[in-house]
């Protein structure tokens, strides 16, 4: 709608511009036979109509010229010279600029021979420049209504979008929170009776996965305070944790510094983006290959790579990768690489990317952080 109206807008001050620009031109020949009336009258007869009519534009710049080029009279013009002379050369100079422009109608005083006659040179008025320029203008802020509203939408869709992401897990969480307690209250009661039982400490293990896994769906939504804590026992966490769960076939290469890192984040949920990104490189290998975990310090950031040997990204899907329900999986859900990038950016403020991705040759993650 604000694109029709700007339009339509366009169309009516064209119109507009045109009838206005022919008024100007009835009212200059108008004005040029004054001139000539003025100029062959020998008596007073009609004289004080002619001066009316000459005496009434008051906003048409015109420059009137001889043969010579000489200037015989100029109205509405804005002279800036420093001297009387100067000030002839510039009118002159812009007389001769409307008279090629093909602004200028001549008034013969010999019955039409052509040897003796004045050029009435004119140009547009300042309010025929302004209705010119006045509809881009309005289309302009038009435009810029546009983009707000754009703007406005898309911030609103977000906002949307985050306090689904905000509500899910919440409610994720609350959801967990009850059989989790009913399970480590069976568990503590298994250890006492089964004291010498291999399996129930495994159990313990997954039960407070559990509730980590809680504990981090519980956090999305607030803004967890980062806290310093050392990058090396952070990555190897997760490299131990996902050794446990992987085939064999599937090697876990560490690449960290000999000095540890200590770098402000939230553990817990740091932890959950670089599993996320090491679960979805044992999908792409298919089972067998490897995932090389590296940090460090690179022109003052703090970096973290996941590179797998899977089968890579197709190009066309890298710019989607981040976007929530984009998934190449048949059962995949698309979420957790978008709950990577919320955590990553919004949580620490820093930026996740693909860097490098080749078919048949595997895909780098690219963690940076401010240290």
């Amino acid at each position: 709608m604000a694109m029709l109206i700007a339009v339509a807008s366009l169309v009516a001050s064209n119109l507009l511009t045109r009838d206005l620009y022919q008024e100007e031109h009835k009212k200059m020949e108008i004005w040029a036979e004054a001139m000539h009336t003025l100029s062959t009258n020998d008596d007073n007869s009609g004289m004080n109509l002619v001066l009316k009519v000459i005496e009434s534009n008051t906003t048409i710049p015109i420059v009137v010229m001889d043969k010579r080029g000489d200037i015989q009279v100029f109205r509405n013009i804005e002279i800036q010279a420093a001297t009387a002379d100067d000030s002839l050369r510039q009118i002159a100079k812009l007389g001769k600029e409307m008279k090629q422009a093909g602004r200028s109608i001549r008034i013969n005083f010999d019955g039409g021979s052509g040897s003796d006659y004045i050029d009435v040179c004119y140009n547009d008025s300042l309010m025929l420049k302004r209705l010119a320029v006045y509809p881009y203008v309005q289309l302009g802020v038009v435009l810029l209504f546009v983009v707000i509203a754009i703007f406005a939408l898309l911030t609103s869709k977000r906002a949307e979008q985050n306090k689904v992401w905000v509500g899910l897990s919440k409610e994720t969480a609350h959801q967990l929170g009850t059989p989790i307690s009913s399970l480590m209250a069976w568990t503590e009661m298994l250890s006492e009776a089964y004291p010498h039982d291999e399996l129930i400490p495994e159990m313990n293990k997954d039960v407070k996965r559990l509730q980590l896994i809680a504990d981090r769906f519980s956090k999305i939504g607030s803004l967890p305070e980062p806290v310093p804590v050392s990058l090396n026992e952070v990555m190897s966490h997760v490299a131990d944790y996902m050794s446990r769960r992987v085939s064999n076939k599937i090697q876990i290469v560490k690449v960290f510094p000999p000095d540890d890192i200590i770098v402000p984040l939230n553990a817990s949920l740091f932890e959950w983006v670089v599993e996320n990104l090491c679960k979805n490189a044992v999908d792409a290998m298919e089972g067998e290959g490897k995932i090389t975990l590296f940090s460090g310090v690179e022109d003052g950031l703090v970096v973290v790579e996941v590179a797998d040997t899977g089968k890579g990204i197709k190009k066309k899907d890298v710019k989607n990768v981040f976007r929530p329900g984009f998934t190449t999986k048949q059962r995949g859900w698309g979420l957790g690489l978008s709950l990577a990038k919320r955590i990553v950016e919004e949580y620490h403020h820093g930026r996740i990317y693909v860097k490098s991705t080749e078919a048949g040759r595997g895909t780098t993650f690219r963690i940076e952080l401010k240290t």
